[in-house]
């Protein structure tokens, strides 16, 4: 399969030749949503905490006598039964992250990438650099290309100039080719490679 190649001020410069093994799979929703929910959970928190009995700030005298009251023997007010008490079974600081064969993470990426291409919502650009920092200059490019909800994935570093000019744009995240991920590729509407990062692909799922 073969995709135009563009400039940022739109003009054209030449033609690439995608791999069907990494552009030309028919797209698995069931697969995409393992490798997100495994990216969202790997990255959560998960600093929430419940007071625990122990660390509740009350007396830890006995609230009434053992016998002659009729009511139910109780030993402290810091149980979660009563107000002011702790709470049952609640959260802790733990991780939320789960494992996810590597083969998987793999696969998930090629069919994003897939998903892209097939939706013709996969541009490839010859090279993502600027001569200065101006933000203003990338926004009239972007608007050329049509760009207003994208990832652009650079190659393996990034021009500075570029970086610092799109990083005030929102609705457009800039990474290089070894941070291209799932999550990032599918919340954003269009997938803009630059010729480096595609080679890359390519080598690496080669």
């Amino acid at each position: 399969m073969d995709i135009a190649i563009t400039t940022l001020a739109g003009k054209s410069a030449g033609k690439a030749e995608l791999s069907d093994q990494v552009f030309g799979l028919d797209p698995r929703d069931d697969l995409l949503q393992r490798v997100v929910r495994w990216q969202l959970a790997k990255r959560q928190a998960g600093t929430h905490k419940a007071p625990q009995r122990s660390e509740i700030s009350r007396t830890g005298a006995k609230m009434y006598r053992q016998k002659g009251t009729g009511r139910a023997r109780h030993s402290s007010a810091r149980a979660p039964q009563f107000r002011g008490g702790s709470k049952a079974h609640g959260p802790l600081p733990r991780s939320h992250a789960h494992d996810l064969p590597k083969k998987v993470r793999a696969l998930g990426l090629r069919h994003a990438l897939s998903a892209k291409a097939k939706s013709s919502d996969l541009i490839v650009i010859d090279d993502l650099s600027a001569k200065d920092a101006k933000t203003k200059a990338l926004v009239t490019q972007f608007a050329g290309l049509g760009l207003t909800n994208a990832l652009l994935i650079g190659g393996a570093e990034l021009d500075s100039n570029f970086k610092n000019a799109a990083s005030n744009i929102p609705g457009i995240d800039v990474l290089p080719v070894q941070g291209i991920n799932v999550y990032d590729i599918l919340r954003r509407g269009k997938l803009v490679l630059s010729k480096a990062a595609l080679e890359a692909l390519e080598e690496r799922f080669k």
